[in-house]
């Protein structure tokens, strides 16, 4: 009988435990495809840098959320990013030759390798480095986004 009664008690509180159990809605998230175009050669990696803020935009490499590099095979190449929380994003690349993952640039500031950001904004003395406002994009499903490879400054 004592046992009966043990087992009584076990399946209530097993069963108060399912019933005080709140479902978990996990946030949902979404991937982001980067299409990069207009790659000059078939050496080297193109590096990605993705920000949800202007903190660092677009020069940090220590700010990004997510970031990663992929080896040149053609004329363009895609990178996906897995796992975005909804919101604000922009993206940073850079045609890395030397293997150093960031822009290298000359003693004025001047790039002496391909680089783009993303909505392909205009890049030159007068408009200076590209702000975060001016190249973010929203992001709350998957999202494909392109980007056009400049070897230069805009005139």
């Amino acid at each position: 009988m004592l046992k009966i009664a043990h087992l009584h008690h076990v399946f209530l509180a097993t069963l108060l435990s399912f019933t005080c159990i709140k479902p978990l809605h996990a946030e949902p998230t979404a991937k982001l495809s980067v299409v990069v175009n207009g790659i000059r050669h078939q050496k080297g990696q193109i590096c990605f840098r993705v920000y949800d803020s202007a903190k660092g935009f677009p020069m940090s490499d220590t700010s990004e959320v997510q970031s990663g590099c992929t080896r040149i095979t053609g004329k363009s190449v895609t990178k996906h990013f897995y796992g975005l929380k909804p919101g604000t994003y922009a993206v940073a690349i850079v045609d890395d030759q030397n293997g150093n993952q960031k822009l290298d640039s000359d003693f004025f500031g001047i790039p002496k390798e391909g680089f783009g950001i993303s909505n392909n904004p205009t890049v030159s003395i007068q408009t200076g480095t590209p702000k975060f406002s001016k190249s973010s994009f929203f992001v709350y499903k998957n999202t494909t986004i392109n980007i056009s490879l400049k070897y230069s400054l805009d005139p």
